[in-house]
């Protein structure tokens, strides 16, 4: 903590016991309880100001080391030599003090943003069961071809932030970034020979191709958009500590559709039934008479996660080598997820709408490195890494458990929001102070 140069010191006087001599005279007294005060109060301002610059090494001694006026001898040296020196050294002092106030004030930087997101839900998406198989007979388990896990996907989007600095080591910061259409498409067939490819759903619902020559396909999108704003504060030149509140929307969708697609109509389909006419393994499918129409996916599901809450982190510069810096940050919070799911289902090629809606407690953690080269005192290059967690959302896969489906109808059971993902990534741009 810094001590100002005209701060007042109160010394207690000691008392004097009977027979002690003294051998100064009160003036001399005066003289050097000045000088000490003096003294104190310069070695005071000097650690402060030590503090305040971060300095180290040679730095740290130099303000600390001082020149004092002593106590002892004539009082022109006192107030002659000492004093001039003493001036110098409040100079420099308040020189460092101008500097640091004369530091910008705001800075802003703009960065491209580039995120791989890992983890999420563990479903079967597509599973093989042999085309031997009568159609009627498929609604089983199958051997595995896709996984919902498989759909991971990097994309990139922009980064803006803005920090204002005030006095006392106070300051503030804005940022946001977003990222959009990140994900994956993955097609599963057709195989040869031919297997059956099975989609299942909790109740009577399952879904194969309509003809030999379809693959089954899955894709995946997700939008991450974060806004936050903080208060920070220096607890060292090298130590911030912050707490604020943060806006974050995870947008997840998941859709499935045969490829490609139907040329007929699956009329088949109308006399595959239980000990009806037609066998149908699927290499006696015929290839239909009717042209088709526009068929829709034959399963969407979509889920908005809106994130509300507070967060606290601690921001703390690891290394400075020059004009190049690393800084690290940590930050975690406690959210509210207002959690939204909807499903829509395609049965002989009629759509079946359901969905639902739910609060759930939710986990965000954050992770950063900032590696910044300073190429003029108002511009810098900066690149870095980031690591997002996200614990209690909702992801679409997650949906297809909560989707009861029976010959006529679907419903929505509820919101799986217990879902976690990472994201994860790289980011570069400029940063501008003013």
């Amino acid at each position: 903590m810094a001590v100002s140069a005209g701060a007042e010191w109160h010394v207690p006087m000691q008392p004097t016991g009977a027979g002690v001599r003294h051998r100064r005279t009160p003036r001399a007294w005066i003289g050097a309880l000045n000088s000490a005060l003096l003294a104190a109060t310069m070695l005071a301002a000097a650690t402060g100001a030590a503090i305040a610059q971060d300095c180290k090494g040679p730095c740290a001694f130099d303000r600390l080391l001082l020149p004092v006026s002593s106590p002892r001898g004539d009082e022109k040296n006192t107030a002659g030599s000492s004093a001039d020196r003493n001036g110098a050294s409040l100079s420099r002092i308040f020189s460092d003090r101008a500097t640091a106030a004369s530091l910008p004030r705001w800075t802003a930087s703009i960065e491209a943003i580039v995120l791989a997101r890992t983890g999420g839900v563990d479903r079967t998406l597509v599973a093989r069961v042999p085309g031997t198989t009568q159609w009627t007979a498929t609604n089983v388990a199958g051997v595995e071809a896709l996984n919902s896990n498989q759909l991971d996907g990097v994309s990139a989007g922009p980064k803006v932030g803005l920090t204002w600095r005030g006095d006392g080591g106070l300051s503030a910061e804005f940022s946001y970034f977003g990222i959009a259409n990140q994900g994956a498409t993955r097609t599963i067939g057709p195989d040869n020979p031919a297997d059956w490819l099975v989609m299942r759903a909790p109740g009577t619902f399952w879904q194969t191709q309509d003809f030999a020559y379809q693959g089954m396909t899955w894709g995946a999108a997700t939008n991450l958009y974060s806004a936050e704003a903080n208060g920070r504060l220096d607890l060292s030149g090298r130590v911030t500590v912050l707490a604020g509140f943060r806006w974050l929307q995870l947008n997840d969708r998941l859709e499935g559709t045969l490829t490609p697609p139907d040329r007929m109509e699956p009329g088949w389909k109308t006399t595959c039934i239980p000990f009806g006419p037609a066998s149908c393994q699927i290499s006696e499918i015929g290839t239909g008479s009717t042209p088709a129409g526009y068929y829709p996916p034959f399963w969407t599901s979509t889920t908005t996660n809106n994130l509300y809450g507070a967060q606290i982190g601690v921001h703390a510069n690891i290394l400075e080598l020059g004009r190049m810096s690393l800084d690290g940050q940590v930050k975690a919070g406690l959210f509210d997820n207002h959690a939204t799911q909807s499903t829509v289902v395609s049965m002989r090629k009629q759509l079946y709408p359901s969905g639902a809606t739910t609060d759930h407690l939710a986990f965000v953690g954050e992770i950063g490195l900032q590696l910044k080269y300073r190429l003029t005192p108002a511009l810098a290059v900066r690149i870095g890494y980031e690591a997002l967690w996200l614990a209690g959302v909702a992801l679409a896969p997650a949906q297809i458990g909560q989707t009861a489906t029976t010959p006529s109808s679907v419903t929505a059971l509820g919101v799986d929001s217990g879902s976690q993902v990472l994201f994860q990534g790289a980011n570069a741009g400029l940063e501008f102070s003013f």
